[in-house]
């Protein structure tokens, strides 16, 4: 029970640093349980008790951990500022309105089981993220934290240090039940996509859809690939057959997979969902000034000297690491051919074996350059110092692509249209993806697991349990000390940027490969379960991320496709096939084969324009809910006209209410498509 008598429930945790001042305690909680009318959160929160069974004093932890949660009234509220999207009893996807609730079909009594806890969370964490400092001028016992008006508090707290982390509560119940029909057993079978996105939210459910549906549109490109591989191997010539599926292939894949996430956003109702006004990073920093589209003080960093750092600096550092990995490069092939002049000079078995060391090793050096340069991105984009999370991860994704995409396919270019060697693009590009395949597992599977059983056994200690986690239930206090010292999941970007970089070495090469599909696909097994075992035992529970796609990584994948293209098509001019047409002239080979490619892509874009993103019922659905609204407007019978809890300050409901009447609503030009 809280404070007020009221039911608690503790949803999300709020660690401050041990030596935080009581002054500054005292005011942020007040601030995140005072009523929206003054200006705060109205939340619920506790302090954790310090000790837990079996903690000694000399292992007391720190004691500024503290349990966040809400009422259901308030949790309500919040899902209509929000704008979530919920089921209609007519089966369409309508915002939550409180006016309306009854009208949405899972709302039974007071709404109990209405939000899922996934919801619940992510409503508490824009509470929290939202709740802005008044007339306040520095954080209460820290001086030197500067709090300037209308800016959030717990982004600033951040920043600074003062705060270690925000971080959802695992519900260990629900989270068996999806291990047991998530990974628990091996099955041939769809995940449970529904019930990942129940738990975890619209951006993971997404990013295992897109995996489920990766692996499934491998399987044709794994079952051509087999035969090609057992019977006409030596025979290169056959490959022209095998890159001219490719070509097709890459192409509709991608463009039914749009299809496919606007079928699963609009049913979780993220499709037609606007972004919510976007605020500063937490490490953004400048000159103190007004915000001219908010009005609010907040810093302010010129764009012309932003331009200056990436350009000036970013950029040639990029070009400095590409040089850098082409030097590699060029080491790999005086490796690899001082190895075949030995085995040539007297082959044996170990000079046999000999002959693909130099590939391993220069696999290794591709893992360690594209982790030591993924840090170095960070910091740079960090310090190009961007406003916006949203532009600070697109020029990391730039930064990042550009360098892997160098480092991996480089080498495999560089055999196959400079050496025009098939027998060694063949050999590097199994060792390359092999190699990658066995690191990548390792790195995210086993090494996360083992260190995470090094910090379990460490708190079991502390608490003094012999038994497993999975056959006792541990106290909420011992709960939540363990899972705060449980790893942060950093979001989706490497598995994403993993699955880009094999979509590139199936779409680019295998058809010199044939068996690449094969091996992706049963990486691609492997990574489901291991990627579910990370989410459900290795790291903390993420934070729901209300994604309609799978965002910039379409655009990724998208691109590669073009460059496969581009690439397929010079792969089977240089054939011996198509060369004999032109035995006379390697310039109308080249012409024809440029024709050609720009016929493809040709092709490739009125593909694209014939297959729609979003499928018509989905379409027609979503014209209908905007017919309706303006038809609501135009007779002012607002749709919303209830409230779940007591008025809000003016200010923030004429924010909310703007905000309300600005969302983007899908225009009937979209039945013309």
């Amino acid at each position: 029970m809280s404070a007020d008598g009221s039911r608690f429930d503790p949803l999300v945790v709020v660690e401050l640093t041990s030596d935080t001042k009581e002054e500054a305690i005292s005011w942020l909680l007040s601030r995140i349980r005072d009523t929206q009318q003054n200006g705060g959160a109205e939340l619920q929160v506790e302090q954790l008790e310090q000790l837990g069974p079996g903690v000694s004093a000399q292992e007391k932890e720190n004691p500024n951990l503290f349990l966040v949660g809400a009422t259901r009234q308030r949790l309500l509220s919040g899902a209509e500022d929000l704008g979530l999207f919920k089921e209609f009893h007519d089966g369409s996807m309508r915002g939550f309105t409180c006016a309306n609730k009854h009208n949405f079909k899972d709302f039974q009594g007071d709404g109990d089981s209405f939000l899922s806890m996934a919801e619940c969370q992510y409503i508490i964490k824009h509470e929290l993220d939202t709740l802005r400092a008044r007339d306040e001028t520095h954080v209460p016992g820290h001086q030197q934290v500067k709090l300037y008006p209308g800016k959030s508090i717990i982004r600033r707290l951040l920043s600074k240090g003062i705060l270690i982390q925000v971080f959802p509560l695992h519900q260990k119940e629900e989270l068996k039940r999806l291990s047991f029909s998530w990974y628990q057993k091996v099955k041939l079978s769809f995940q449970p996509l529904d019930d990942i996105r129940h738990y975890y939210g619209e951006g993971q459910a997404l990013y295992f859809g897109f995996l489920e549906y990766f692996t499934f549109a491998l399987v044709p490109m794994a079952l051509i690939g087999v035969p090609y591989y057992l019977f006409d191997w030596e025979d290169y010539d056959k490959y022209v057959l095998l890159a001219a599926f490719n070509l097709v292939w890459c192409t509709v894949i991608l463009e039914l997979w749009k299809r496919c996430s606007a079928s699963l956003a609009y049913r979780w109702g993220t499709l037609s969902r606007k972004k919510a006004f976007e605020e500063p990073r937490p490490g953004f920093h400048g000159v103190l000034g007004f915000n001219p589209v908010t009005g609010r003080e907040e810093p302010l960093y010129p764009n012309t000297k932003r331009q200056l750092r990436v350009y000036l600096v970013s950029l040639p550092f990029v070009l400095l690491c590409l040089y850098l990995s082409l030097y590699i490069m060029m080491i790999y092939f005086l490796m690899e051919g001082w190895v075949l002049s030995v085995h040539d000079e007297e082959p044996t078995f170990w000079t046999g074996i000999l002959c693909f060391i130099p590939s391993v090793i220069y696999a290794v050096v591709i893992e360690v350059m594209n982790l030591i340069y993924r840090y170095a991105a960070e910091f740079l984009t960090e310090w190009e110092n961007h406003r916006l999370e949203s532009s600070y991860q697109n020029h990391l994704v730039l930064k990042v692509l550009v360098f892997n995409f160098f480092n991996c396919f480089a080498s495999l270019f560089y055999i196959a249209f400079v050496m025009h060697d098939m027998v060694m693009l063949r050999q590097s590009l199994a060792t390359l993806l092999i190699t990658s395949q066995i690191l990548n597992q390792f790195m995210e599977a086993f090494l996360p697991f083992w260190l995470q059983r090094r910090r379990n056994k460490k708190m079991i200690r502390k608490v003094q349990i012999r038994k497993t986690l999975e056959d006792k239930e541990l106290p909420l206090a011992d709960q939540v000390r363990l899972e705060a010292d449980m790893s942060t999941y950093l979001g989706t970007f490497d598995d994403y940027l993993e699955l880009f970089l094999l979509f590139g070495y199936v779409s680019l090469f295998s058809c010199v490969y044939p068996l690449a599909a094969v091996l992706v696909v049963l990486n691609n097994i492997t990574e489901v379960y291991s990627d579910a075992f990370k989410m459900c035992r290795v790291f903390k529970r993420p934070f729901s991320d209300p994604a309609a796609n799978i965002g910039v990584w379409q655009l990724a994948f998208e691109a590669m496709s073009v460059i496969a293209v581009v690439t397929n098509c010079s792969l089977i001019g240089m054939s011996p096939q198509v060369k004999a047409y032109f035995p006379e002239s390697d310039m109308q080979l080249i012409l024809w084969t440029v024709a050609v490619e720009h016929g493809l892509l040709a092709f490739k874009f009125i593909l694209t324009f014939l297959i729609p993103d979003v499928p018509k019922h989905i379409q027609i659905n979503l014209s209908r809910l905007e017919f309706e609204s303006l038809e609501a407007l135009k007779k002012k019978r607002p749709l919303r006209g209830g409230k779940c809890s007591k008025p809000r300050s003016s200010a923030r409901r004429s924010s909310e209410e703007e905000r309300r009447s600005s969302r983007p609503r899908l225009s009937t030009a979209l039945l013309t498509q």
